[in-house]
């Protein structure tokens, strides 16, 4: 058995057989932890682990003797990010020292709904600090409650942010699976360069309740797994209305199984664009794209290439501006209602206490980098300004209206697709991340459609993704497409970590 690099269904299927226990896998992946990510190469994708995990494994063992299997997460380690709440003793601090002894009242929507499926909560991956939303020189992967995460496939390289513990631990057979959060990129971006696959749902398809908030407009969680089929599993488990999420609304009243169709190895006559402008000016980037182009034709689908998104460079102005406002709003809402910890500093209550707590900490919590989003987010209005209202109109006009809605009708499309995002690069604590990344996913993360990021290859050897992208709640076709692609190409190849 090769538990590292196993699939949701495969380890299911071991422990339904008996020669695997939950408790085995767990002691399993905390020994990995122990070995690559504490220690060796220091990995550092786990921020801290569940002190009841095992025992939480020999419940659903034991579970699993006397009543039969729940389900397909049954006895199955799950890490989650750390700006999730569970309701147990381990912290929720968005990786910032600020928080580190916080601890949630209750679970987050999807973690209860993890629980009932039976799923281990193993612990909580390591994040970009407050989700890559505190400067604009931040160092994707750093906190300073977890430290720097490093890329499995080369620890000097960035593993990318913001869900960068959760990608890493995929990728490095730390856990059979784990979640993310995507306010723009932030679960794609790190799938593509660690290796992995990365699931952004609709936003309202997944609730956020319980999540720390960047904004309500784009925030999302979503899966990180090693095969579409485990994303696909997460996604039914995961999704769901929630009335203390009003997106979750929105979502398609009637239950969709995206199982249903994405067994199929082929893509007869579905019609995939190819939108060249989202990420170009690397020849090897090209060549793999090139590539990925003619394997979809080879499954049957219709490729629509050399396609022109419109508006892209436009959004980034207007979305800053709904971020800053509507940050300022949820995490206010989020510090208001957390408690005081008996035996220590009480947390920040708001946004300006955050600021001041920063600045008296500034030697452990801003050797990098500052606050300067935060800053600006204080300084910001609320959500009846006229800056706010013009800005997220702006945003839908460009990236749905004008964006995503109209190319798709334009070509008559089902999907279309670009690379996720270039190669990693050198971790670099002085400038910070580079300006000038290369990615494909703002449009889609501004209107708040889906898409999902799969392996495509790599770039002297370091892993790159090519993403799906679709219209509003299209992740049955999206997962459909990535299943196909995956199978076709399986251009995954584990991280050689020592």
């Amino acid at each position: 058995m090769n538990l590292e690099q196993a699939d949701i269904k495969s380890l299911q299927q071991w422990m339904c057989d008996g020669e695997l226990t939950s408790v085995e896998l767990c002691q399993f992946y905390l020994e990995r932890i122990e070995t690559y990510d504490r220690q060796g190469p220091v990995l550092n994708s786990v921020i801290e682990l569940n002190p009841d995990g095992l025992d939480q494994a020999e419940q659903f063992d034991l579970e699993r003797s006397k009543n039969g299997f729940r389900g397909p997460l049954h006895g199955i380690p799950i890490l989650i990010k750390d700006n999730i709440d569970p309701a147990d003793r381990m912290a929720t601090s968005a990786g910032s020292l600020a928080l580190e002894h916080s601890y949630a009242k209750k679970d987050a929507f999807l973690v209860r709904k993890l629980r009932d499926a039976g799923a281990v909560l193993l612990g909580k991956t390591n994040l970009s600090e407050w989700s890559n939303f505190r400067s604009n020189r931040s160092i994707s992967g750093w906190s300073s409650r977890g430290g720097q995460t490093r890329n499995p496939y080369d620890p000097l390289r960035n593993p990318c942010g913001s869900s960068s513990g959760s990608a890493v631990a995929v990728a490095a057979g730390f856990c059979a699976a784990a979640i993310g959060t995507e306010t723009d990129g932030s679960i794609l971006g790190p799938a593509s360069r660690n290796g992995v696959v990365g699931l952004k749902p609709n936003v309202g398809r997944i609730s956020r309740q319980g999540l720390i908030p960047i904004s309500h407009s784009q925030d999302t969680p979503g899966p990180l797994t090693r095969k579409v089929a485990d994303a696909v599993l997460l996604l039914e488990v995961l999704k769901g209305k929630d009335p203390q999420d009003p997106a979750t609304a929105l979502a398609p009243g009637k239950s969709e199984n995206p199982e249903f169709h994405i067994h199929s190895d082929r893509l007869e006559g579905i019609r995939i664009g190819v939108a060249r402008n989202l990420y170009h000016g690397d020849s090897r980037m090209e060549q793999l794209l090139d590539d990925a182009v003619r394997a979809l034709i080879d499954l049957g689908a219709v490729v629509k290439d050399s396609l022109y998104l419109d508006n892209t460079m436009l959004l980034k102005m207007p979305e800053l501006e709904v971020l800053l406002h509507e940050f300022k709003l949820g995490i206010n809402a989020y510090l208001g209602n957390l408690e005081d910890h008996p035996e220590h500093l009480s947390p920040p209550k708001s946004l300006k206490e955050l600021i001041t707590f920063n600045q008296a900490h500034q030697e452990q919590v801003m050797p990098f980098f500052v606050q300067e989003l935060f800053e600006k987010a204080e300084r910001r209005g609320d959500l009846s300004s006229e800056i706010y209202l013009e800005s997220l109109k702006e945003c839908r006009r460009l990236s749905r209206q004008q964006g995503i809605d109209a190319f798709m009708q334009k070509h008559g499309l089902d999907a279309f697709i670009a690379p996720t995002s270039g190669p990693a690069w050198l971790t670099d604590s002085v400038n910070g991340d580079p300006v000038s990344i290369e990615t494909s996913f703002t449009p889609s993360a501004v209107a708040g459609y889906p898409g999902i990021s799969v392996p495509l290859g790599f770039i002297s050897g370091l892993p790159v993704g090519l993403s799906f992208y679709g219209s509003a709640w299209s992740e049955r076709m999206l997962l459909r497409c990535a299943h196909a692609f995956e199978n076709a190409t399986k251009a995954q190849i584990a991280p050689e970590i020592s």
